[in-house]
């Protein structure tokens, strides 16, 4: 197997090679926190999955749109030499690419994108911006209101603790608790 898909800082700096948005990058590794805690929990690769995390919107700032993103990263990571395997767990993350998420890691990838980021929109909004602060019920009454963080897809957030065979209440403390382990590099 290719280093390179084992390799945090190579693939940390493809990621920063394509993307220069704090908040892009932060995203990443929010992703990336609540997928190797899942890695983690599962007994797989924490590496290799993180890796997928971390990657999984590399192309995004640069290639933004439906047509091209995660297209674009794709036959980028190709290029490379990423393994076919890593470059459809990305591609599986969007529902539109119809990449069927058939593997634990494609299911974890895609549980715990739009939850993270709707967790880092929370934190946000609590007087002290501090994820400490953050609770499932917190998380799930902010769900409810359609004006908050209106950019996330709450059903594909229910889906995808449903797909990975999680309660979403369970799914949501999990990635709370592992973005907290990294608050100080996610900035909350």
């Amino acid at each position: 197997m290719n280093d390179k898909m084992r390799d945090r800082n190579y693939c940390m700096n493809l990621l920063t090679q394509y993307t220069k948005s704090e908040s892009l990058i932060k995203h990443a590794l929010a992703v990336e926190s609540c997928v190797r805690a899942y890695a983690d929990k599962f007994g797989e690769d924490t590496e290799y999955w993180g890796n997928v995390a971390l990657l999984h919107d590399f192309d995004y700032e640069m290639y933004p749109s439906a047509e091209e993103h995660p297209y674009k990263g794709a036959e980028i990571l190709k290029e490379l030499g990423f393994e076919e395997e890593f470059i459809n767990a990305i591609l599986s993350h969007a529902d539109y690419t119809k990449v069927e998420r058939n593997s634990l890691l494609k299911k974890t990838l895609y549980a715990c994108d739009e939850l993270a980021g709707f967790i880092t929109a929370v934190t946000y909004v609590r007087p002290s911006k501090s994820i400490d602060e953050v609770e499932v019920k917190s998380v799930l009454k902010k769900m409810k209101d359609k004006d908050f963080a209106r950019a996330v897809n709450r059903e594909d957030i229910k889906k995808g603790a449903e797909e990975l065979g999680i309660p979403l209440d369970e799914h949501i403390q999990f990635c709370i608790d592992a973005m907290k382990k990294n608050k100080e590099i996610l900035g909350l």
